[in-house]
């Protein structure tokens, strides 16, 4: 399975197991995601989410060859189901990441309550390069996480940067060793699934409540924009460019 999904001692552990992609993530796995994070929502022996990945890769963001054969062109898409879901999520969200987390391996963990790397980890949300726009409401939650400059620098560019960083960034709670990550992770979503779920659950919603409506507008907004962007003369050089392992030239569009 391209996409592990456990149920143990109030956790629900959602591992991206398709390593020899880099855990790249296709239409399908994003159905499952989708999936496992609604039934999660209703269960009420899950108490706590936990995504994992592989020491070297988190996840290489989307796999550009199915991307290509199955657009995200409107809100029922398998990706955006999964991200309403865990935009929306009441239940306490855990992230361990390792190696190399791209575009939406890095932007889901802006929905995420506590986030954990490696310090091998590397963030990159390359959209710019792609000819597309941010995706999972992170032009909105990124600049107010780490400021408008740090964030105009990582979504503009769309370079990538390490561990070390990212905590400094306030995305990643705390850098541990790889292998130190797992087992750290796992017993902080253990810590969250042992305390009252309501009180966990009120707590999360009060936190987060003044950006619900916003984060759904921006979402709105960027998938909208997305869907033009992603069939635009741009995204099909920066796509071509890809997969005929040349760089890409922009220069002739305005």
């Amino acid at each position: 399975m391209d996409v592990q999904i456990t149920k143990e001692n109030g956790i629900l552990t959602i591992g991206f197991n398709r390593e020899e992609k880099k855990n790249a993530i296709t239409a399908a796995m994003y159905q499952q995601l989708a999936d496992a994070m609604k039934d999660a929502e209703t269960d009420s022996a899950v108490r706590a989410i936990l995504f994992t990945g592989k020491p070297q890769a988190f996840s290489a963001g989307n796999d550009l060859e199915d991307f290509l054969k199955n657009p995200p062109n409107s809100k029922d898409a398998p990706v955006f189901q999964f991200l309403w879901e865990i935009s929306h999520a009441s239940k306490p969200v855990v992230a361990a990441v390792s190696g190399v987390a791209v575009g939406i391996g890095t932007t889901l963990l802006l929905h995420c309550d506590l986030v954990y790397a490696a310090d091998n980890a590397r963030f990159s949300m390359p959209f710019t390069q792609l000819g597309l726009c941010p995706e999972a409401a992170s032009s909105l939650l990124l600049p107010h996480l780490v400021g408008y400059q740090r964030a105009a620098e990582k979504l503009l560019l769309g370079e990538a940067f390490d561990a070390a960083e990212a905590r400094d960034m306030g995305i990643v709670n705390r850098v541990l060793t790889v292998d130190e990550l797992l087992p750290f992770a796992q017993k902080q979503a253990a810590k969250l699934a042992a305390l009252p779920a309501s009180s966990i659950r009120v707590t999360k919603q009060l936190m987060k409540k003044n950006r619900v409506a916003a984060t759904e507008a921006q979402m709105a907004s960027e998938i909208e924009h997305f869907a033009k962007m992603l069939t635009a003369p741009e995204a099909k050089e920066a796509f071509t460019a890809f997969f005929e392992k040349r760089k890409p030239d922009f220069t002739k569009f305005a």
